[in-house]
């Protein structure tokens, strides 16, 4: 009999399982933070015009604020992300808001949260915390009774290694059934992400090509043309790998290379995402390139003789029956040519060269991710004429569809309902950590690169095998909005 959505929740390794009615109410750890105002009061503003938000909200944090602050602070990030459209809802969301101040490591602060909380009793919890403090609040969660019949939500990153990951992972299932733990990535909040999911699998023209006998290579790439923006600390912490490519582009490289699930529902989604990691050949020095830009030695917080990675390049293989032998080419990195995000899988060329004009990899399916959202396919037609010669020429799927829910927004409202689909699970999070391990510590030194370049020299030697990086060009729209710009 066909499984349906409601049975595809995975068991946890406890045997319990998690609360399966709606939180009645957000807890918001570090609600005087970055983070929050950046992301999270604006995702709770659009919450509440969506009517998916009509419990109390309780910020806590080590500032000694007022409730007037903390409403006043929200109020500011709503009007900085954009024009206050639905002043009812603002309303609504700011009288929802409660606050409580304290150290994360005093049991007074938790005692005056589950005062706050009033009758709640399936509350969420949002760790949008510094990560070193992630172990502290959710064992003072355990200890003051307050995870039974909750939820926690745990931003990224999820561990800085393997050893850390377990760790976490470890205690966090000492307080919370699996299914209760909700790790967010995100990036798997993005339309153009959970497109690439449903384009894969809602369409039946792609899986007779979709393996090692017809794909050459993938590229992803995800590119920022400006710096650490004053996060210099943080980045030393980091560095490109951890913070981009272990867990946002894997991501990718999992939804691209999974299996088809076996059912419908999340679960299964899961473990083929998790077989995907497992799959993955753990890297090796040689696999990876690493660059750091001109002046970034100069940022606040950062070592004067750092060699951090604010870009890395990999060459990454995953040893499985459908893609053995097939390399996948990442690379990611701040103060580069653009702003982008962007996968081109290349498909092999045809067996014979019947036209002199043919090249290899002219065919691809490209799916853009930001800033504007496309799926277009590549391929050569012929010119008009006696002669056989032709352009590649692409025909676009998909281009920008308006509407789209910001990804905190989306993540938010379904771990509040309980919907784990797009989050991360535990043997997902510590397989992906497992292909990055060997080379977090033992790598070669970074090579400097000038900023506006697509990085250092050093990542097209790591591709030149098979051919050259796609830099990410406009899209049709972006090139209209040029013209018209300048004409």
């Amino acid at each position: 009999m066909k499984r349906t959505r409601l049975e595809s929740e995975t068991g946890n390794t406890h045997g319990r399982r998690g609360p399966s009615l709606p939180a009645d109410a957000l807890v918001i750890f570090g609600a005087t933070g970055d983070l929050a105002h950046k992301m999270i009061f604006p995702a709770l503003y659009a919450m509440a015009r969506h009517g998916d938000l009509n419990v109390p909200v309780i910020g806590v944090a080590i500032e000694k604020w007022s409730l007037a602050q903390l409403r006043k602070r929200a109020q500011d990030s709503i009007r900085q992300a954009g024009k206050i459209a639905d002043k009812e809802a603002l309303d609504r969301l700011l009288s929802q808001l409660r606050y409580v101040d304290g150290d994360y490591n005093a049991p007074a602060t938790f005692t005056a949260l589950r005062q706050a909380l009033g009758d709640a009793r399936r509350p969420a919890h949002y760790l949008a915390i510094p990560p070193h403090l992630f172990a502290t609040v959710i064992q003072g969660l355990g200890t003051t009774g307050l995870a039974d019949q909750a939820r926690v939500i745990v931003e990224k990153p999820f561990g800085s290694n393997l050893a850390s990951a377990r760790e976490l992972n470890a205690i966090a299932q000492s307080v919370f059934p699996e299914d209760s733990i909700f790790r967010i990535d995100h990036y798997l909040g993005k339309e153009a992400i959970m497109n690439i999911l449903y384009f894969r699998f809602a369409n039946s023209f792609l899986e007779p090509i979709w393996n090692r006998n017809h794909v050459a290579s993938v590229q992803i790439t995800l590119a920022e043309d400006f710096g650490v923006k004053g996060r210099g600390a943080f980045y030393e912490s980091a560095g490109c790998l951890r913070d981009v490519i272990q867990n946002h582009l894997f991501q990718i490289v999992a939804l691209l290379a999974m299996d088809p699930p076996a059912y419908q529902g999340y679960g299964a989604v899961h473990s083929e995402k998790a077989k995907v990691f497992q799959a993955m050949r753990p890297l090796q020095p040689d696999d990876v390139v690493r660059g750091q830009y001109a002046g970034y030695r100069d940022e606040a917080g950062v070592a004067k003789d750092s060699d951090v990675e604010t870009f890395c390049a990999l060459r990454l293989f995953i040893d499985s029956w459908r893609w053995a032998g097939v390399p996948w080419y990442l690379r990611s990195g701040k103060c580069l040519a653009a702003t982008a995000a962007e996968v081109v899988v290349a498909l092999k060329p045809p067996p014979q060269k019947l036209f002199d004009d043919s090249v290899a990899g002219t065919n691809y399916l490209r799916f853009r991710i930001s800033p504007n959202a496309a799926v277009a396919l590549a391929a050569r037609v012929k010119r008009a004429g006696k002669e056989f010669v032709g352009d590649q020429r692409e025909l676009y799927l998909l281009e920008e569809q308006p509407g789209e829910d910001p990804p905190y927004q989306r993540l938010l409202s379904d771990a509040m309902a309980g919907n784990g689909a797009l989050f991360t699970r535990e043997d997902a999070v510590e397989a992906a950590w497992a292909a990055v391990d060997p080379v977090l510590e033992t790598h070669h030194r970074a090579h400097p690169y000038q900023p506006g370049s697509w990085g250092p020299k050093q990542a097209d030697a790591l591709i030149a095998a098979d051919g050259s990086w796609h830099n990410p060009a406009p899209t049709r729209k972006e090139k209209n909005e040029n013209h018209a710009t300048t004409a």
